[in-house]
């Protein structure tokens, strides 16, 4: 198996398109064309975590949080970044990360929280919009069939709860096949009339790749006549944050010490308690100050998160209680997340999840 298998696997699930422009997210380094012996699964790259690599002969390391975000203009070795660098290379092992694109899809670093803490009902708190495109084709009818289930296979129409999604229309089509044509239905040099299907249906834009390719290899004309639409309608599959409900209410101290233990945290940073019983939570792992105002709007009770600056405690406004609980913390059942994608799609591959604490914040 090669590099390439696990990378691409990783993208299907949480496209490089998702993540923010800031971010570093895919294959950092190393060749992706490189066999593959073992996986090690870590939140940071660090000198140990490489060394721990070694020692298990695992030649690819993937990282939720990317190895290089700044510019690097030298790698003599004078930082933990370039040192790193310098001896991975040297030992041929790949270090790959899936960071903000994992952290944005639906099944991603925020439902695992979601579903550590037993919060239900879930959906995207911040859905991202512009990310969905409309297909319009017109095809014989005999044919439809066919080329929509093509299409519906390649990642096409799905809306919500909902897939094999799409409209039809019938319609005349008409064309004249010119002297080098080789056409499916009428004569050269002949005005032709077809009966055809208007199909139209709806695909995420980094799905744009596999549902032109399935349009071209299944449509039977020659030269395919079909539109493409941006569109901007949310994306309620995509997005930042999560917001759901738990079965039944609960006190707010008693949720923080639940949220302590099953993160093993050490302080939770919150800002002053309402006194009252909890029900809908908001989550954002990592840094989620940017979504307090979107958690308020959307009546979560508690919004769980880290990176929360002094001032932005005082945007709670008695609304709603901001729970920081740490970075590190917060995205905690990460590794495990990215573990579940791969061994499902590679059960009998060796993974190691790494067992070394990264957290570069130490609590007195």
């Amino acid at each position: 198996m090669k590099i390439k298998d696990i990378t691409d696997h990783l993208e299907n699930f949480a496209p490089l398109m998702l993540q923010e422009s800031y971010d570093n997210a895919g294959l950092i380094v190393g060749d992706k064309n490189n066999n593959l012996n073992k996986i090690l699964l870590c939140l940071d790259v660090t000198e140990k975590i490489l060394e721990e690599a070694i020692e298990n002969q695992c030649n690819l390391i993937i990282s939720h949080h990317p190895l290089i975000f700044k510019s690097i203009k030298k790698i003599n070795g004078k930082n933990q970044v370039e040192r790193i660098l310098l001896k991975a290379i040297k030992k041929d092992i790949c270090i790959y990360a899936i960071h903000t694109n994992l952290d944005n899809v639906n099944d991603g670093v925020n439902s695992i929280i979601c579903q550590k803490l037993g919060i239900k009902n879930t959906k995207i708190l911040l859905r991202k919009n512009g990310l969905l495109r409309k297909l319009i084709t017109f095809c014989p009818v005999d044919n439809t069939e066919q080329l929509k289930n093509a299409l519906f296979e390649a990642g096409a129409g799905h809306i919500g709860n909902y897939d094999c999604c799409s409209f039809s229309s019938q319609g005349t089509g008409s064309f004249r096949p010119m002297k080098n044509a080789n056409p499916y239905v009428g004569n050269i040099e002949k005005l032709h009339h077809e009966n055809e299907i208007k199909i139209e249906t709806i695909y995420p834009v980094y799905k744009q790749s596999e549902i032109l390719t399935a349009l071209f290899n299944t449509h039977p004309y020659e030269e395919v006549a079909y539109d493409i639409y941006p569109l901007q309608n949310e994306f309620d599959k995509v997005g930042a944050g999560m917001i759901g409900e738990l079965e039944t209410e609960i006190n707010e101290m008693e949720f923080l010490n639940k949220i302590k233990k099953v993160f093993k945290t050490g302080c939770i940073r919150h800002s002053e308690l309402l006194q009252k019983k909890i029900k809908r939570i908001a989550v954002c792992g990592g840094s989620g100050s940017f979504l307090i105002k979107d958690a308020i709007a959307n009546g979560a009770d508690m919004f769980l998160t880290s990176d929360i600056k002094y001032h932005d405690f005082f945007e709670a406004n008695n609304k709603i209680v901001i729970a920081d609980i740490g970075h590190y913390e917060s995205e905690y059942f990460t590794k495990e997340l990215i573990y579940s994608i791969l061994i499902k799609k590679f059960p009998n591959f060796a993974i190691f999840i790494s067992e070394l604490n990264t957290n570069s914040v130490n609590y007195l």
